[in-house]
């Protein structure tokens, strides 16, 4: 039976174990470039053992940042630092992976350490876009509307972005399809009150999703993973449902979809979610029973016990973990010492590692 320890290969990639640094968005670039912090950010938690590091939401067009701080992937020039970054994960012994986001209605706003609101124009706010104009909330702009030439605009600057992603040394590709951006206000009906072809339907609402699939893939290595980050609940019930991410993980089976990173939540405004330790995880483990796909949890896992529980009792493939990671980057190393497994500390290190 696999544990916390052990390897998970996904197509050509090894993980030396099922621990994840979850995408966590630093606000901290200036037109989109990496830079120190986020090499030092990073780094740090391939130094602390974990198996798979995922950069943050990642723009594939300045449009698509949530803030000014956000990082980016849409122009060669983001490069060179994001494949810095990349050799020195590798080096560590953990993959580099990459998320791949577009924040449609809920872009252009401040980052949170200066209220989170909406830019205005004095400070830089852009034209924000949607599947359908409908703000976000009371105080947001109304979001254009995208047009079908805006809706291929947003699939191109997917698969350029993905050219860039593997010029840099990312070895697994995540799309952002969650927490209320562009792709989840797709295929919400919550949000997406089109007509045409991206509307109405289940099959239409998710179009963008399996079009912007199929656009990576004509560029992305065959043999390299591809994983999707989605919302597995709207928590409301004229929303989006787990019912529909179930049939959605078996679509994206079929189109080579490799794991299905389960989140919830996001794009309805003041609903109370229950929110509790590993409140999530029954989402990835209906997804990976009822579908047959790769999961991943999250959301409040915080315990060596809780990420151990979770993949010995198969209820996901791997353990992503967000707060705990800022808290604690060497989680992974105290974790094996906690619950007895052997793990590879940097020799640099050596001299510090308890002994038996």
């Amino acid at each position: 039976m696999s544990n916390l320890f052990s390897p998970l290969t996904i197509k050509n990639i090894t993980l030396k174990n099922r621990i994840a640094v979850s995408p966590m968005c630093q606000y901290s670039s200036t037109d989109g470039f990496a830079n120190d912090w986020h090499l030092v950010h990073l780094g740090s938690r391939a130094v602390g053992g974990a198996g798979l590091v995922i950069f943050e939401a990642t723009a594939v067009s300045p449009e698509g940042r949530i803030s000014p701080g956000d990082l980016g992937i849409w122009q060669d020039e983001h490069v060179p630092m994001l494949k810095r970054i990349t050799g020195f994960i590798t080096s560590q012994g953990a993959v580099p992976a990459i998320q791949l986001a577009h924040a449609g209605r809920k872009a252009s706003h401040h980052v949170p350490w200066q209220g989170g609101k909406v830019l205005s124009t004095e400070e830089g706010a852009w034209q924000t876009v949607a599947p359908s104009p409908i703000a976000f909330t009371e105080d947001d702009p109304l979001p254009l509307e995208l047009s079908i030439d805006g809706i291929q605009k947003v699939i191109y600057d997917f698969k350029t972005a993905t050219k860039r992603a593997f010029d840099a040394g990312f070895k697994i590709i995540e799309i952002h399809a969650a927490h209320g951006y562009l792709i989840h206000e797709f295929y919400s009906p919550f949000s997406n009150k089109r007509t045409d072809d991206y509307g109405g339907s289940f099959k239409n609402r998710i179009r963008l999703l399996l079009e912007i699939i199929t656009s990576i893939k004509e560029v992305w290595p065959a043999e390299n993973p591809l994983f999707v980050r989605i919302s597995a609940t709207d928590w409301i019930d004229d929303g989006w449902t787990v019912e529909d991410s179930v049939n959605l993980a078996k679509i994206m089976k079929d189109h080579q979809v490799d794991l299905v990173d389960c989140s919830t939540g996001g794009n309805v405004p003041g609903i109370k979610i229950p929110v509790g330790p590993c409140y999530q995880l029954p989402f990835a483990e209906k997804i990976k029973r009822e579908s047959g796909m790769m999961t991943g949890a999250v959301g409040m896992i915080t315990t060596p016990t809780e990420a151990k529980s979770i993949i010995t009792n198969q209820q996901a493939d791997i353990v992503l973990l967000a707060r705990e990671f800022l808290r604690d980057p060497y989680f992974p190393l105290h974790a094996a010492i906690e619950l007895g497994y052997e793990s590879d500390w940097p020799l640099q290190y050596l001299r510090a590692m308890p002994r038996k």
